[in-house]
């Protein structure tokens, strides 16, 4: 997507090779007047690259310009003549900010980074701020103290509407009320009770049985959470951001209406607004879905223990829960309506999906509901779900006490205003297109996150794109977000961490010839006295064969796989290649070093079980 072009100023011009002292003041006279009429006025000449990177720059920064390209106007040499005696300056691109001569394209660039750009762009700022940022989640906080940090004049509006079930939160967005940060504690103490299990082998004795708390747990958990709600609360305070628990929604091109929760609606103004909404989890459309079932919004706050439970829907959401719920114990089904972990490697989402069965959870394939009755009423009650087959007429009924719907989520872009503005989003998903500095078709309107098209909805991405942007904005650095090799983990009970492309994907990019995959199983040293299976955790790299043996993908199926992905993501980073792992000596014993000693290649056919410590 390219960056919008600025407006085209219009000069005209007597049109004779020698003018005559009243022509000459003439132009004089309208160069002025373009010069102090226009926030920034750029001279330039359309086939200038110079003209073009400032143009750029300009764009980027969300700042409205005017152009007037020399080489298409009447008698443009003598225009250039009388311009260069104004600015004593005789090369293109010439700039003006607010009547300010900066000069060409470097000094342009160097104020930039100086920050005097800024300074002189804000000088006739009639706005009540600078930044206003829609969305309170860890990208729109990040972008805002970064902001802040530059001197800026910032507000963040913040507002969750409570789900159908009636949750609401506080400040910091999905993942830490929501999503990572509640998800990956009740992964944990899931994965407490599976090594609870494995201490008889290792010689712990107790008599007394052992049962799970849900309300402990989820006490424990909402606690930490609330902590850290205050914490962003009082470190926006700190850096002079204004918070406002409003709903906010355009009404101008830089004005917002911000609704609280009473209905009192106030104005503010802003220079430049970021989007950073975020997404809420999607519904079936079927009888009964928001009357009775819960999505994540829900869960991890939900005052009982869920029970016997469905889980609708294979994404990643859903087989985290699904895993944390078993593991605690409880008796779980996951309906899937066609494949597991859609997007990712799919070797490794069958692997994720046989461990959940071997340990409990099961699946109904190829099956979606159709209608929720509630058949008794408690906490929990009793839930009659009806399910259709995706191949054909047969249906099914079962019994749940809790129904969890993990089918996606919908971005928050449909009732904040875009319309009014004219930022375009895309009409089937309400993802909104930018260019590679995050701008929208709107130049002073920008979008961070999970509402992005086409990018990582990861909550570190969307930190990483928040400081970014706030840096190129207000001066401070040209910096882009690289959305290349971004890692994630899957934290089911037995973690899937991956960097970079899918072994589809990369067969799709660089053809199957022309492409290694080493992989091997292995037998986690804790895994062996507890007699776990020595055949479950998997490690694979797909390389271009092309490009030095290049890693362009990697994925693990085992214990901590994000914190040893986390480490390999940045090898990555710096070109890591099948050599490179080859002169890595391995840390032992660790499941890491199992990517240090990698020999088999899947176009081998070679056996990869193990038998033993390596």
């Amino acid at each position: 997507m390219s960056s919008p072009p600025g407006r085209r100023a219009r000069l005209s011009s007597p049109g004779t090779s020698r003018q005559t002292p009243d022509a000459r003041e003439e132009v004089r006279r309208r160069l002025k007047d373009l010069i102090e009429g226009n926030r920034v006025m750029i001279f330039s000449k359309s086939y200038c690259p110079h003209s073009t990177r400032v143009k750029e720059l300009f764009s980027s920064l969300g700042v409205d310009y005017n152009i007037l390209e020399l080489d298409q106007v009447d008698d443009g040499a003598n225009v250039q003549e009388v311009l260069t005696e104004i600015s004593n300056q005789k090369t293109v691109p010439n700039i003006f900010v607010n009547k300010v001569h900066v000069g060409g394209c470097e000094r342009t660039f160097q104020a930039h980074k100086n920050g005097l750009l800024q300074k002189l762009l804000q000088e006739d700022s009639a706005h009540d701020y600078d930044l206003i940022v829609i969305g309170g989640g860890s990208g729109g906080l990040s972008c805002a103290k970064e902001a802040a940090n530059l001197g800026k004049k910032v507000m963040v509006l913040d507002f969750v509407v409570p789900s159908p079930q009636g949750s609401s939160w506080g400040l910091g967005g999905t993942c830490v009320n929501v999503g990572c940060i509640p998800k990956k504690l009740m992964h944990q103490a899931a994965l407490l009770g599976q090594a609870l299990q494995d201490s008889r082998k290792f010689g712990w004795e107790y008599n007394q049985q052992v049962r799970h708390n849900w309300e402990a747990m989820t006490e424990a958990i909402q606690n930490h959470i609330s902590s850290l709600n205050w914490s962003y609360r009082l470190t926006l305070r700190e850096k002079g951001v204004a918070y406002v628990n409003s709903y906010g929604e355009f009404v101008e091109l830089h004005k917002i209406k911000a609704t609280n929760k009473k209905g009192q609606e106030t104005l503010y103004t802003a220079s430049k607004f970021v989007i950073a909404t975020g997404e809420r989890p999607r519904y079936l459309g079927i009888q009964g879905d928001k009357e009775y079932c819960i999505t994540s919004d829900d869960l991890f706050s939900l005052r009982y223990c869920p029970g016997r439970t469905l889980v609708v829907g294979a994404s990643y959401v859903g087989l985290e829960c699904a895993g944390f719920l078993a593991g605690l114990g409880l008796d779980v089904t996951v309906m899937v309506r066609s494949v597991l972990l859609r997007g990712f490697d799919q070797e490794m989402a069958e692997k994720v999906g046989s461990y959940l069965e071997q340990h409990g959870v099961k699946f109904q394939r190829k099956f979606t509901p159709v209608s929720v009755q509630q058949v008794e009423k408690g906490s929990p009650g009793k839930l009659k779900v009806v399910a259709k087959s995706t191949e054909g007429p047969e249906t099914v009924e079962e019994i749940y006490n809790t129904v969890l719907l993990a089918i996606g989520r919908e971005s928050c872009t449909r009732k904040i205003g875009l319309e009014k503005i004219g930022v375009k989003i895309n009409e089937k998903t309400g993802k909104i297109p930018v260019n590679d500095v995050e701008q929208t078709n709107v130049p002073h309107v920008y979008a961070i996150g999970d509402v992005l098209e086409g990018k990582p909805e990861l909550t570190p991405v969307a930190i990483q794109a928040g400081k970014l942007l706030a840096r190129r904005l207000f001066g401070a650095s040209l910096e882009k977000c690289d959305y290349i090799n971004v890692p994630t983990t899957v934290f089911t009970p037995l973690e899937y961490g991956c960097c970079g492309l899918s072994e589809e994907k990369a067969i799709e990019v660089y053809k199957k010839e022309n492409l290694e995959v080493y992989h091997t199983l292995f037998w986690p040293l804790e895994w062996t006295v507890a007699g776990r299976d020595n055949n479950t955790c998997y490690a694979k790299i797909i390389c271009n064969k092309f490009d030095n043996e290049r890693v362009v993908g990697f994925h693990l199926l085992g214990p901590n796989a994000g914190e040893i992905t986390q480490g390999f993501a940045a090898a990555m980073k710096c070109g890591l290649t099948k050599q490179l792992l080859n002169d890595t000596i391995g840390i032992h014993p660790t499941c890491g070093e199992v990517f240090t000693t990698l020999e088999i290649t899947k176009s081998s056919g070679l056996d990869i079980t193990q038998k033993g410590c390596g």
